[in-house]
Order: C-alpha cells, then sequence, then structure tokens
C-alpha cells in the first residue's frame, strides 16, 4: 500500500466540492476549509464577508495508487464551472474563486498540464483557475465537516447545486466513482 498523498482545491462552496470528492475512488479524506488569504484562523463569516482573501476549499487525502493528482485534478475541473471568475452560480466574491494550491513543485506543474488539458478539451471556453501558494491550511468549523451527509440533506442551496454536481461526476467520470 502506498502513503496518501494530499490535494488542495477550491472550486466555490466547500459543502459542495467536498460532497464531490467523498465519492471519488482512492480519496480517504475530505476537509473543508480556508486557504489563500492573510487572517489567521479566519472564521466562516469572516471569509464569507470576503474581506480575508481566503478561498472556501477543500483538502483531499488520496491513495496515488488508486487515483493520480492529475485524475483528481481532471474531476475537480470537471464538475465545477472553472470559466468564472470569483463565482460558482449564485456565490459571488473571491471567496468563492476557482483555485488549486500545490503543495510542491510537482503538483504545479500538474496544475499548470491540468487546465491546458481541460482547455484543449474546451474549445471556446478558458478555465481562469488560479494555481496559488504557498498557502496556510485552516480547517473550517466543525458543522462545515461532512455537511452534505447531514445538514445538507435539509438545505434548499445544497438540494439544488450539489446533486448536479454529483450527476456530472457519474457521468463524466464513471471508472472514479466509489461503488
Amino acid at each position: 500500500m502506498s502513503d496518501n498523498e494530499t490535494a488542495i482545491l477550491a472550486g466555490g462552496c466547500f459543502w459542495c466540492t467536498e460532497a464531490v470528492f467523498r465519492d471519488v475512488v482512492g480519496v480517504s479524506e475530505v476537509e473543508s476549509g480556508y486557504i489563500g488569504g492573510t487572517v489567521a484562523n479566519p472564521t466562516y463569516k469572516q471569509v464569507c464577508g470576503g474581506q480575508t482573501g481566503h478561498a472556501e476549499a477543500i483538502r483531499v487525502t488520496y491513495d496515488p495508487s488508486a487515483i493520480s493528482y492529475g485524475e483528481i485534478l481532471d474531476v475537480f475541473l470537471g464538475t465545477h464551472d472553472p470559466t468564472q471568475l470569483n463565482r460558482q452560480g449564485n456565490d459571488v466574491g473571491t471567496q468563492y474563486r476557482s483555485a488549486i494550491f500545490p503543495l510542491d513543485e510537482a503538483q504545479r506543474a500538474e496544475a499548470e498540464a491540468a487546465i491546458a488539458r481541460w482547455n484543449a478539451e474546451h474549445e471556446g471556453s478558458r478555465a481562469v483557475t488560479t494555481i496559488e501558494g504557498p498557502a496556510v491550511w485552516y480547517p473550517a468549523e466543525d458543522y462545515h465537516q461532512e455537511y452534505w451527509e447531514g445538514e445538507g440533506q435539509r438545505n434548499p442551496y445544497c438540494l439544488a447545486t450539489i446533486p448536479p454536481k454529483l450527476l456530472k461526476l457519474r457521468k463524466s467520470f464513471q471508472a472514479k466513482v466509489k461503488a
């Protein structure tokens, strides 16, 4: 068994991206949090206010023998709208930006390749996903963790936005969906 690796991704609302990656083969853990800002230990309220510079993001722990970092990035780019600058649907602001936070130079090169791959496959569209960092990771408050599995099932926003993302995952990345 290989050692687990980590990917940090921001694709709008962290409840939505967390729900997607919990269903991906090889992923053992998904933590919602904040990254890329200027305030130490930010709160959800501060980040939502858009004044800290942080993005709502997820930290994905995965087994590289089951799924590669490049495949993680393909799923990421394929299950949110990477063409939206500082927004995903009705969520507007830099805290909802599309961004990849590589943890080393190898991940940075993979991120550049994944964005180029996405752009080549989507002629006429251009990903505005940024590659940022290094940056400090701050876990979100406990009530944000595994949100879709609990409170999210009763939240009208989640019910409107998460199922279409899960459908996209199942349709476009069938081989990477947990049974």
